[in-house]
């Protein structure tokens, strides 16, 4: 890993927001997924929840070609285990929806830990996601149009999210957790190792100050015979 590339990957885990995410409700069209997925890398968003009601379906490694790496997805099989994991971590549960309980998407505060859950690309979100709600809100329109593309709402709301945030300093209090830091830095470092531990079930190594492997004998040698 150059200096230079190093240093990137540093800044980028620095700005990191672990506490603010996005929900996809069966949204299912790749240029859509693709679009959202890019905009939560640019606000800084490590991790980003899929809920769906068919089990084939799953946000693929191809969704959003140069940010998957960066951007970790959670596929989860049905809402009630993402709203789980989210009211464990302590994040206000925000929805987007046409109501007249629904805000203006700009009077939340997005400080707090947040989960923005946005719906399928017709249908909205399901009256469960909304029952689970911390807040409902929308975008004000002044057109013909009674709703923005979900992709474009996620980035509207994403990066209202970011102006607040900046504003009080939160994108210069870096809070990943090392291990995910460690994870992300091994593998937008190190990519080929990464591969050969992932096909070979080879335990991760620590990766030093300067981008170096960090790593004993007897893991050199198991990364030597492993299957390529």
């Amino acid at each position: 890993m150059t200096s230079e590339r190093l240093a990137r990957i540093n800044q980028l885990l620095d700005q990191r927001q672990a506490d603010l995410t996005l929900c996809l409700e069966s949204v299912h069209k790749n240029h859509n997924l693709s679009a959202l997925i890019r905009s939560a890398d640019a606000v800084g968003i490590h991790e980003v929840h899929a809920i769906w009601y068919g089990p084939r379906l799953r946000v693929r490694a191809g969704a959003a070609v140069g940010t998957n790496k960066w951007v970790k997805v959670h596929n989860h099989d049905g809402l009630p285990s993402a709203i789980e994991q989210l009211k464990a971590e302590k994040k206000q549960i925000i929805v987007t929806n046409l109501s007249p309980q629904a805000v203006d998407f700009r009077a939340i505060d997005y400080t707090k830990p947040t989960a923005i859950i946005l719906g399928q690309e017709r249908r909205g979100v399901t009256p469960e996601a909304i029952a689970a709600a911390d807040h409902q809100v929308m975008v004000p329109m002044v057109g013909m149009a009674e709703s923005l593309n979900v992709s474009v709402a996620a980035a509207v709301i994403l990066y209202e999210a970011q102006r607040q945030r900046a504003a009080v300093g939160r994108y210069q209090q870096p809070s990943l957790p090392q291990a995910e830091r460690q994870r992300v830095l091994f593998e937008g470092g190190h990519p080929i190792f990464a591969r050969l531990c992932r096909l070979n079930d080879i335990p991760y190594p620590a990766v030093g100050e300067q981008g170096e492997i960090l790593a004993d004998e007897q893991w050199w040698q198991r990364i030597r015979s492993a299957k390529r």
